[in-house]
């Protein structure tokens, strides 16, 4: 799925970005021991694996808690991201919306096709609609809201912030996150057994969405779904294939 693709570019591109020069909270603030120790509740039987020693570098010299902070924020988004996009390539795969696609009455790509055609069938200005809410949501995160401080900077990673700021002064919007309150009482508890479920099911969807991939875009890479792939002659690891290049071209095919 090229959106898939779009997404995962978009959340590591902002995800590089160091937050401002802030006071970390030593509440907050992780180690390689915590690191260790969500490892072995997450997978007893591998345990922390880090064969690139990431966990003990210091990312542009903003100190190994920072660097920790990043790489917790960026799995757990990564994860994210790939749980919404194998839901998706699923649904695409069955579904196909009755309205309109488009103001013109253009009908939504049918499911017979793959959803990497799907996303290639899908008009330029729709893309470009999607890229700019996603880069729209991850400047929000980076700049935690006006509220919350940044993930390298003591902020519970995974933490997406309130759109509290936005809502009472720009436009009503609903959180991402619990938007009506109902877990607002959640205990520690089932908050940490939660995070561990969420990181397993999130390196599940990575192995998942990928596997989906392989096997549209290389026949016989996961035989498992040899029955289910439909070939793709495109690339899904480019998003705007055919479109618009940062070598050249119009990006709005103008």
């Amino acid at each position: 799925m090229k959106l898939a693709a779009l997404s995962l570019l978009a959340g590591s591109a902002a995800a590089f970005t160091a937050g401002p020069q802030q006071a970390a909270s030593s509440q907050l603030s992780a180690s390689k021991a915590d690191l260790e120790a969500i490892a072995e509740k997450a997978n007893p039987t591998v345990k922390f694996y880090d064969p690139l020693n990431l966990a003990d570098k210091n990312f542009w010299g903003q100190g190994n808690e920072a660097t920790i902070g990043f790489l917790r924020q960026s799995e757990i988004k990564h994860g994210r991201i790939a749980m919404f996009a194998f839901v998706g390539y699923i649904v695409q795969s069955n579904v196909v919306f009755p309205w309109s696609q488009t103001l013109a009455g253009t009908p939504h790509p049918s499911p017979d096709l793959s959803p990497e055609q799907q996303w290639d069938a899908i008009p330029l200005g729709a893309k470009w609609q999607i890229f700019a809410v996603i880069s729209a949501l991850e400047l929000w995160d980076e700049c935690g809201g006006g509220s919350l401080p940044h993930y390298m900077r003591g902020r519970q990673p995974g933490k997406y912030p309130s759109f509290s700021l936005f809502r009472d002064n720009v436009h009503p919007v609903f959180d991402l996150y619990d938007p009506f309150g109902f877990n607002k009482n959640m205990s520690e508890e089932t908050k940490e057994r939660r995070l561990v479920a969420e990181l397993n099911n999130g390196r599940l969807a990575q192995l998942g969405i990928f596997g989906f991939l392989c096997a549209d875009k290389i026949p016989g890479s996961v035989p498992a779904l040899d029955k289910i792939a439909i070939p793709y002659a495109g690339d899904p690891m480019i998003p705007f294939e055919g479109q618009f290049s940062y070598l050249g071209g119009n990006p709005f095919g103008m």
